[in-house]
C-alpha cells in the first residue's frame, strides 16, 4: 500500500520496513500493521488536535506535570508553541502509561518507539495469529463474560497500584487476544495521586464494564467494584493480589460540615500564629 506521510520518517530510520495495511481509524488516531524486521507490529498514528474528536480536558491532564518551566508557561498561555507543546504531552503520556503499566504487570500493548506523533507498539493477536477483534465485536457467554469482568477488574487493581487510572477504560478500549483481555488508548490516562477527578473516573471505568458484561450476566449489574476499590486505595491498603468483594457499604452519616469548618479555622490560626512568630524574629 501507498506510505502514509507520517510514517516515512521512521521507514526512513528503519524502524519500519513495511506498511501492511490500515488497522482502524479512531477518534484520536489511526493504526496500521506493519512490518520489522520478521516482526508485525502497529504504528499508532496520532491525529492533529483539530482533526481529532476526543479533546484533551482539564478533567484529564490535571496533575500532569512539565518538567520545563519555559514549556509549561507557554502551555498556559496557549501560544503555538503552547498548544504544540500540549500536544506532545498528550501524545507522552500514553507512552509513559503504557511503560510504567508493562512494568507493572497489567497487560497492555508492548511499546516499541516512539517517534514524530507516531507509537510503534505490539501487534495483538488472537489464536490464529490475527489482529485481535475488540470486546465490543464478540458476543459472549456468561461465563466468558464473568471470566473477562473478573480479569479486567484485576488489571484495574494492578493499574491503580502503580498510580494510574485509564480514565476512557469501555468495551471498546480492551482487545481479546490469544492470553485474554488487553487494555488499550491510554493519552488520557490520569494520576491517581495527582488528579482530584480520579475517584470519579475510575468509578466510571468499573460501571463501564460492569454494565457492558451485564449484558451476558445480569449478576454483575449490582456489584461496586469501583467504590470499594478506591476505598482501599485510599486506605493504603490496596495491593495486586488485594481479594474483593464487589460490595462497597455507602455512609448514610451525614457529613460534619461544622466539625470540617472548625479545623479549617484552626489551621487558619496556626499559620497566623507561625507568620507572626516569623516577624517577630526577623524584626
Amino acid at each position: 500500500m501507498k506510505i502514509p506521510k507520517r510514517l516515512q520518517p521512521l521507514i526512513d530510520e528503519g524502524l519500519i520496513d513495511e506498511v501492511m495495511r490500515q488497522l482502524m481509524s479512531g477518534k484520536e488516531a489511526e493504526v496500521y500493521v506493519v512490518r520489522c524486521g520478521e516482526d508485525r507490529r502497529c504504528a499508532k498514528v496520532y491525529k492533529e488536535a483539530d482533526r481529532r474528536s476526543f479533546r484533551q480536558n482539564v478533567q484529564y491532564t490535571e496533575g500532569r506535570k512539565v518538567k520545563n518551566s519555559r514549556r509549561a508557561r507557554a502551555m498556559e498561555k496557549g501560544s503555538r508553541y503552547g498548544r504544540q507543546e500540549q500536544e506532545q504531552a498528550w501524545q507522552n503520556a500514553e507512552v509513559d502509561a503504557l511503560h510504567r503499566l508493562a512494568a507493572a504487570g497489567v497487560r497492555v500493548p508492548k511499546p516499541y518507539n516512539f517517534l514524530e506523533g507516531v507509537l510503534l507498539m505490539e501487534l495483538v493477536t488472537d489464536d490464529s495469529g490475527n489482529a485481535a477483534p475488540r470486546l465490543n465485536d464478540l458476543a459472549l457467554n456468561a461465563v466468558q463474560a464473568r471470566e473477562y469482568h473478573y480479569r479486567l477488574v484485576r488489571q484495574v487493581v494492578r493499574m491503580l497500584c502503580a498510580g494510574i487510572v485509564h480514565g476512557d477504560l469501555s468495551e471498546y478500549n480492551v482487545l481479546v487476544g490469544s492470553d485474554g483481555p488487553v487494555i488499550i488508548d491510554l493519552p488520557q490516562a490520569v494520576d491517581a495521586a495527582g488528579n482530584n477527578s480520579a475517584g470519579a473516573m475510575l468509578f466510571r471505568d468499573v460501571d463501564n464494564l460492569a454494565s457492558y458484561f451485564g449484558q451476558y450476566a445480569p449478576e454483575l449489574r449490582g456489584t461496586d467494584y469501583g467504590r470499594e476499590i478506591w476505598a482501599i486505595y485510599e486506605s493504603g491498603k490496596l495491593h495486586p493480589e488485594i481479594a474483593l468483594s464487589g460490595c462497597f457499604a455507602r455512609s448514610e452519616k451525614p457529613a460534619d460540615v461544622r466539625g470540617v469548618m472548625r479545623e479549617i479555622d484552626d489551621v487558619k490560626k496556626e499559620e497566623a500564629a507561625r507568620i507572626r512568630y516569623k516577624q517577630a524574629l526577623e524584626q
